[in-house]
């Protein structure tokens, strides 16, 4: 019975076979049900390595899971366990369950006690690889960075874009009440992981951004009294003053080669754009208006800088060359426009958008058209990218109905499609999110 079972199987995979023959997400199509994959037990040379395999296989799950795009079947109903990565998958066993690609995975030791992770991916219904066996090595306390990178490479092959789980967020932390409010500077893992508090509770810190590489950090601090942007250098842990601004500084960005950064300075009413070189410190003017002009963010070929301004009697997006010259308005919609970003891919640039009363999470082209909101709320703001482009993260804070007041603030993502919103864990409430890029 079991054979015809399986003989039946295959006959009808005689039939489906084109329609599975490359397995691929389209990832700028329209919204469609998860790809069901299967991430079979890793098998270990060592059976003091099976914890870790297991939380290696964990981890990978939940990245793949919160993308959105993948659906990993549940563990309990494979037919087949794998003793080594030699040993082939029995593929009509898999696709009795509908799986369409499988995860397969060794893991071992290194003689210098590093932990090595041999994977497969398997394209059940095509019976074939979708990639060639890949190894990956790391320290065993790194093991989560591990999982990510074989995340990123699992999403690689499936949708031929740039992976983002290994990748990091930072964030103010925030806690007490609203009379005695701490605020700390504070990174982790995209999924939460690897927590770490960046600054005491001491000074008010806003507006961390994270450098082209990953290893620094600018931020705005009140530490001398006077709103002023900070730079963090994240191996040492140095603080640097940016600039000798006699006024408040703010909004920091990097250019894209990280040299350079942009700021807002305010100075008796007045707030203007400059551009401060890191290694002259040499910092130029580059706009000249009464209105308050801010939030300047680099385009992801260096080129062009977007902010925002009141010059037309409400807050609008102006797109300018990098040296100051070619200011035009871009956003024309209802409402007013802030915070905008650049995605890294150049394609679309995110914003927060308020509208009678209501806050909006939204994107449009470099030119301003295409305007789509993919969020909303009664506090949505300060958009984010990740590092593929693919999906933005942002603060939402709703309105509680105790005593008319805001609820907490929480740190939430969303891909570019409006699709797939998640709520990011964090052990205390959190605003101000700015994702890092790949960091492998």
């Amino acid at each position: 019975m079991k054979s015809f079972l399986r003989l039946c199987i295959l006959l009808l995979f005689f039939y489906i076979l084109p329609s599975y023959a490359t397995l691929k997400i389209d990832v700028n199509g329209a919204k469609t049900a998860p790809i069901p994959l299967a991430i079979a037990s890793f098998s270990v040379q060592d059976n003091g390595l099976k914890a870790m395999a297991k939380q290696i296989a964990t981890v990978i799950q939940s990245d793949l899971e919160s993308s959105g795009l993948f659906r990993i079947v549940d563990h309990n109903a494979y037919l087949q366990n794998f003793s080594s990565l030699q040993e082939k998958p029995s593929f009509a066993d898999w696709q009795v369950l509908n799986v369409q690609g499988l995860i397969q995975g060794e893991l071992s030791q290194n003689p210098n006690g590093d932990i090595k992770v041999s994977f497969i991916l398997w394209d059940i219904y095509g019976q074939q690889q979708l990639m060639p066996q890949r190894n990956v090595s790391t320290n065993k306390v790194l093991w989560r960075k591990l999982a990510h990178i074989i995340s990123d490479t699992v999403y690689e092959r499936m949708t031929g874009d740039t992976g983002y789980f290994d990748s990091k967020i930072v964030f103010i932390s925030e806690s007490g009440n609203a009379k005695n409010r701490k605020r700390r500077l504070t990174m982790m893992d995209l999924d939460g992981a690897n927590l770490q508090f960046l600054s005491s509770d001491k000074d008010m810190v806003m507006t961390p951004r994270f450098a082209p590489k990953g290893e620094k950090i600018a931020y705005m601090s009140y530490q001398s009294g006077t709103p002023q942007v900070y730079l963090m250098d994240l191996k040492t842990g140095k603080n640097n003053l940016v600039g000798k601004f006699k006024g408040m500084s703010f909004a920091p960005r990097f250019s894209p080669d990280g040299k350079k950064m942009t700021m807002s300075f305010s100075e008796k009413g007045n707030t203007e754009i400059y551009l401060y070189d890191l290694e002259s410190g040499q910092q130029k003017k580059l706009t000249n208006h009464p209105a308050i002009d801010t939030s300047p963010c680099f385009s992801a070929d260096g080129k062009s800088i977007v902010f925002n301004s009141d010059r037309s009697g409400k807050q609008q997006l102006y797109v300018m060359d990098a040296n100051g010259g070619n200011v035009h308005r871009i956003s024309y919609g209802e409402g007013s426009y802030a915070t905008p970003v650049w995605s890294p891919r150049g394609d679309y640039i995110a914003f927060t958008k308020i509208k009678d009363g209501t806050f909006y999470i939204g994107l449009m082209r470099p030119d301003g058209s295409s305007e789509r909101l993919i969020a909303q709320g009664f506090l949505v703001e300060g958009p984010t990218w990740s590092p593929n482009g693919r999906f933005i993260a942002f603060g939402r804070q709703e309105k509680s109905s105790r005593w008319n007041q805001n609820g907490n603030p929480h740190i939430y993502s969303i891909d570019v499609a409006g699709y797939n919103e998640r709520l990011l864990k964090t052990p205390d409430e959190a605003s101000d999110p700015a994702w890092s890029p790949l960091l492998h």
